[in-house]
Parts: structure tokens; C-alpha cells; sequence
């Protein structure tokens, strides 16, 4: 099945909690995993951002409503546990636990009127979304924030596409010097911007010592890249001796040419248009900053009297 929602949660782990015991999150998540018969890819499923289990994420939210309203407490730092509001909820025998059924609670909609308050706009609209999604409030602001990089990513790429040849030449060297490639934009410039000798349009350094050296294939193309091209840039590549090379298009790769470049002993990265893009924002060639939203937590530590 697939992983459920954090108010799918809430009811479960009210009845987890039953026994009055104190828990901490990752021993109610796991025991909730199993009862909700997730496989391992499904515990294992990450958040968009990578950085948590998306199950424990959701475990923490429906803890978190809970709270809010009465139903469980926080007796000692890192667990937590039921509350008699919590039993009485139980012995109601209620089919589901949700936000619309935790608005019964005063704390809880003094909680949801009090993010209310902060997110209402100049006309008195609220701005915050409201808890009828499924997802976790982290959730939405990672979803949001992708469907931002989404259309930045498109709106990058159609410049690329309708720049010149020297300009996608200059782009390659900007995103290679960012990534740490070819020591200044200037070296690096000169290197691959020299003329091309056997499909190799330049080479490039490994790091700023030039410990080892990349050679670098960058092309503007409209239709996909075969494997006939990838099998010249390696022939290109045995012929100078080199163990490494980055193909750089502003097109994508057939099958036959990806399964070509993973099976020969040179090593040879293909990065589509898609991927440079994605490389231009992640290393700030052609965007810029323009807001932050640092997303804290609670440091429990500071709280604690040891």
C-alpha cells in the first residue's frame, strides 16, 4: 500500500498509545510500519528533499496534532505519550481521527487560528495553507518549491536553447568552473574553448592542481545523441590516451549510447539538457537567489535542565 497520510496516522497512533506508555517517535513509527504492512522500499521512501523518512515525517505531524489538541502529551524531553482527553477519545470508538474531528478541540483551533493570524495577508486572506491536504506541512512547501524549480528549469533551458554556439560554449565553462572544474573561469575557458581535434572540443582540469585532465565534448543538438557519436568521442579518447570525458548536449541520449558509455573501460559522464540545467541552478550559472525560508526546529537540548 502506499504510505499513508499523516491524518490517516492520527487514529492508529492514539491506539498505539493506549497502554498509557511512553514512546518515543522512531519505536511508534516502526511498530505503525507494521501494522500498516509497509514493504522496506516504503519505510525507505524519502521526503523530495532527501533529508528524512517520509512515513516518520508523517508520524511526527500526526503526533503533533495530536498534541495540539489534548490527546497526547510531552511528559519528558523526546517522548510522549497519551492523555485522559486522549482515552476518552478511544472509548468513543471513533471510525477516523482527523483535523476536521480535532476541531471538536478549543486548543486545537486556537492552534490553527493562531497560523491563521500570522499568514493573513493586507486584504485579511489567509496565505497559510489550509489543513485539508493530505500532505504534511513540509510536504507542501517541498512540493511547492519544486514546482518552482520546475518552471525555472524550463524557463532556463529555452535560453540555453535559443542562445548562440559560443554562448552554450562560455555556459559549459561556467558550470564547470562552479562545480569545482578547470581552476579559473579563464583557464578553463581557454582550455575548451580551443578547437576541436577528433570529437574533443577541449580538456579541462580535474581539480586546481591539474592532477588529472577531463576531456570535454559540447554540443548544441536537436535530435537525440546516438551511439555512433558516443563511440567517436571514445575512439577520440583512446587516441590521446585519456581514462576520463564529459559529453555535454543540449539534446538527451538514446538507450544504445547510455548502455555504450556504461559499459566501456573510459569513463564517460552524458549530461542531457535536463541535467545541465538542473546543474546551472544547483550552481547559480544564469539564476540568483531570491528569497530564503530557513525551516527550523526545536532544540530540545537548550530546554533541558542536565
Amino acid at each position: 500500500m502506499p504510505v499513508p497520510d499523516y491524518q490517516t496516522i492520527m487514529l492508529p497512533l492514539l491506539k498505539y498509545l493506549s497502554d498509557s506508555q511512553e514512546r518515543r517517535l522512531d519505536e511508534a513509527a516502526e511498530a505503525l510500519a507494521d501494522e500498516f504492512h509497509l514493504t522496506v522500499a516504503e519505510r525507505e521512501e524519502l521526503l523530495p528533499s532527501g533529508r528524512g523518512s517520509r512515513f516518520r515525517n508523517r508520524c511526527g505531524w500526526a503526533r503533533t496534532y495530536l498534541k495540539k489538541s489534548g490527546l497526547v502529551e510531552a511528559p519528558q524531553r523526546g517522548t510522549f505519550r497519551i492523555t485522559d482527553r486522549g482515552h476518552a477519545t478511544l472509548a468513543e470508538d471513533p471510525a477516523r481521527v482527523d483535523v476536521k474531528y480535532l476541531e471538536r478541540f478549543d486548543e486545537f483551533v486556537a492552534f490553527r487560528n493562531l497560523r491563521g493570524t500570522r499568514g493573513k495577508a493586507d486584504d485579511g486572506q489567509s496565505v497559510v495553507p489550509e489543513d485539508t491536504s493530505d500532505d504534511t506541512p513540509e510536504e507542501q512547501l517541498e512540493a511547492a518549491y519544486q514546482r518552482l524549480r520546475d518552471d525555472l528549469r524550463g524557463d532556463v533551458f529555452k535560453l540555453v536553447m535559443d542562445g548562440t554556439p559560443a554562448f552554450f560554449e562560455q555556459l559549459v565553462v561556467d558550470v564547470l568552473v562552479k562545480m569545482g572544474y578547470g581552476g579559473s573561469v579563464q583557464d578553463a575557458g581557454q582550455a575548451v574553448g580551443r578547437s576541436g581535434d577528433g570529437g574533443i572540443d577541449g580538456v579541462i582540469k580535474e581539480d586546481r592542481l591539474g592532477l588529472d585532465m577531463i576531456y570535454v565534448q559540447a554540443k548544441k543538438w536537436e535530435g537525440t545523441v546516438g551511439r555512433p557519436e558516443i563511440q567517436k568521442f571514445a575512439g577520440a579518447l583512446q587516441g590521446q590516451r585519456a581514462r576520463k570525458g564529459v559529453f555535454i548536449t543540449t539534446s538527451n541520449y538514446s538507450r544504445e549510447a547510455r548502455d555504450y558509455a556504461a559499459t566501456i573501460e573510459t569513463k564517460i559522464v552524458l549530461v542531457d539538457g535536463e541535467q545541465l540545467t538542473e546543474l546551472m541552478i544547483d550552481h547559480d550559472v544564469g539564476v540568483s537567489v531570491m528569497e530564503t525560508y530557513a525551516v527550523k526546529k526545536l532544540d530540545m537540548d537548550y530546554f533541558s535542565d542536565e
